[in-house]
C-alpha cells in the first residue's frame, strides 16, 4: 500500500487548479522531482519543453493513479498486453505501451507508435493524478545534459520563478529513475 501523501487539501486544490488552467508544475516522484501539466494541453507541453530544451520529437511520460486511468490506452491491445503492462504497476516501472488508436498527442508521442506509461505509487503523484482526474506529463525537472532534480533547493535553481507552482513533498526510496520496458518485444531501455 502507498504511503499517506504529504499535501494538504489546499496544497492539492491549488496543484490541481493550476494544471486544469494549463500551468506547469514541479513535484517530487518516486525518484526525482518532476515537471508536469495536462498532456492534452499543447501550450503546456510545449512550455516543458522549451524549459528542459527537450526536442519533441523524444516523446515523454505519462504518470497515472490507477490502471483505471490508462484504461483507454490499454482496451485496444491483446489481453496477453495489458496483462504485461498491469503486472509492472503501480510501481516505479515505465511501460512502452503502443498508441494503436493514437489517442496521445504527437506533443507527447513524439516520433514512436508508443506512449511511455506509469502508474505511480507515489502518494503525491497519485494524488495529482486524482485530482485532476487525468494522467499527467512526467519528465525529470532538469535541462538538457544537467543532473535531474533531488530537492526543491535544485528545483529553483534550475527553473526559478518559470514554474506556474512548485508541489511540495518527499522523493520516494527509488535512487535511480523508473526502469522502461517495452511490452511487446520486453526489451528493458533503463
Amino acid at each position: 500500500m502507498a504511503a499517506k501523501s504529504s499535501l494538504n487539501p489546499w496544497q492539492l486544490h491549488c496543484a490541481r487548479r493550476t494544471v486544469l488552467a494549463g500551468g506547469v508544475i514541479a513535484y517530487p516522484t518516486e525518484a526525482v522531482w518532476g515537471l508536469g501539466c495536462d498532456p492534452w494541453n499543447q501550450d503546456a507541453v510545449e512550455r516543458i519543453l522549451e524549459l528542459k530544451q527537450r526536442p519533441m520529437e523524444k516523446g515523454m511520460i505519462l504518470v497515472a493513479a490507477s490502471v483505471e486511468q490508462v484504461r483507454f490506452l490499454l482496451d485496444p491491445l491483446s489481453r496477453v498486453l495489458q496483462w504485461e503492462a498491469e503486472q509492472h504497476w503501480p510501481g516505479p516501472i515505465t511501460c512502452l505501451v503502443p498508441d494503436v488508436l493514437e489517442q496521445i498527442p504527437d506533443w507527447v508521442r513524439g516520433r514512436h507508435s508508443t506512449i511511455a506509461v506509469r502508474v505511480s505509487d507515489h502518494p503525491v503523484v497519485r494524488d495529482l493524478c486524482e485530482a485532476t482526474g487525468m494522467p499527467l506529463v512526467s519528465t525529470s525537472c532538469n535541462p538538457a545534459g544537467r543532473q535531474p532534480a533531488r530537492n526543491i533547493w535544485q528545483v529553483r535553481r534550475y527553473f526559478g520563478n518559470q514554474l506556474d507552482r512548485i508541489v511540495p513533498g518527499a522523493l520516494g526510496g527509488n535512487r535511480k529513475p523508473s526502469r522502461i520496458i517495452d511490452i511487446v518485444t520486453g526489451k528493458q531501455f533503463r
